[in-house]
């Protein structure tokens, strides 16, 4: 069958032949045929060497397929040990497992035409949601809803954002209106009475953030007032910054971006008596949870279908940003 292959860092991955799938006898291992999967910012870390991988690998965490039982199917991707001594598998939080084996880049992923999963129960149905805008919630979507959900007790009134306010609403503040950040503004909405405000410094993204339902949009170093509620989905050093500087005394930042941003932390530098946390990915639970949301709200997700040949161009134009929301592969392409 036909995969993309990552050989190692500063290698581009290729399209080549490979082996089918094979499953163990006597395991829940099954193989299921690949409808679409995104392409994710993680997949450049990986190749960059940032995310130690198993070499060669296929990528691809982000993964729609077909189950002859099942039918279409969301694959939850990070596979935790399972060891009767792992709080983190035992408490239902393998994203968080130590010993992880994650769909992509531990064991092949779905950039491919079919992929082997290690237990059916990893498989989210999906009904009739379309395979291309669901692939990205099993990363993109997921990582934005956990995010959101750590927010979520911040976001009552009364609330230091909200005091002042004419709406007498609490106050959200997403930095960041690339894939991650259109489905946490998106999710603020559905499950929120929270004013929210959208931070990027692409007019066209923050043209695509209002048509989202974001209150406001503003450039970076316009944000104005307090925020009950701060996720940065990019991380990198100016948003950390400004996600200190607008965080309410008793709020929350919740920090997702990979960008390697620091700021310091100790009493009078932050915001009084506020959190500040990082998120990973999300649960199985989670996932099912967010299928359920999707199917019942209509959450947009703007994504440019290719085909397995185009990946090593999508990566290139991910990487430069030249994207407006998700890239998803389309295997039969």
């Amino acid at each position: 069958m036909r995969a993309v292959r990552f050989n190692g860092p500063g290698t581009v991955p290729v399209l080549t032949e490979v082996p089918e799938p094979v499953i163990t006898q006597g395991t829940d291992e099954c193989v299921i045929e690949v409808l679409a999967c995104g392409i994710c910012h993680s997949d450049l870390h990986a190749v960059a060497g940032d995310y130690p991988t198993t070499l060669p690998v296929t990528l691809g965490h982000e993964i729609v397929g077909h189950h002859p039982r099942l039918g279409n199917v969301l694959v939850y991707a990070p596979w935790g040990c399972g060891a009767s001594d792992c709080f983190a598998c035992a408490s239902g939080q393998e994203n968080i497992c130590r010993n992880s084996s994650e769909v992509g880049l531990v064991v092949d992923g779905g950039y491919a035409e079919r992929v082997r999963i290690r237990d059916a129960r990893y498989l989210v149905p999906i009904g009739d949601l379309d395979p291309a805008v669901a692939a990205p919630l099993a990363c993109g979507g997921l990582t934005a809803y956990r995010a959101v959900k750590h927010a979520l007790p911040f976001l009552g009134t009364p609330s230091w954002s909200s005091i002042g306010n004419p709406s007498g609403r609490s106050r959200a503040l997403v930095i960041g209106a690339g894939g991650l950040g259109q489905y946490g503004l998106q999710y603020l909405r559905a499950l929120t009475d929270a004013e929210v405000t959208v931070v990027d410094s692409s007019a066209a993204k923050r043209e695509k953030a209002l048509a989202l339902g974001a209150h406001a949009v503003v450039a970076p170093g316009e944000a104005e007032g307090v925020f009950s509620a701060v996720i940065d989905f990019v991380g990198a050093q100016a948003t950390l910054e400004t996600a200190a500087a607008h965080a309410a005394r008793q709020g929350i930042i919740v920090l997702v971006g990979l960008f390697g941003g620091q700021i310091p932390f100790g009493l009078g530098l932050v915001p009084h008596e506020t959190r500040l946390m990082t998120s990973i990915w999300g649960s199985l639970a989670e996932l099912h949870e967010l299928v359920a949301l999707v199917q019942r709200h209509e959450i947009s997700s703007e994504v440019e279908v290719i085909g397995l040949a185009d990946v090593p161009a999508a990566h290139d134009r991910l990487d430069r940003g030249d994207v407006r929301g998700r890239f998803v592969i389309d295997p039969t392409r």
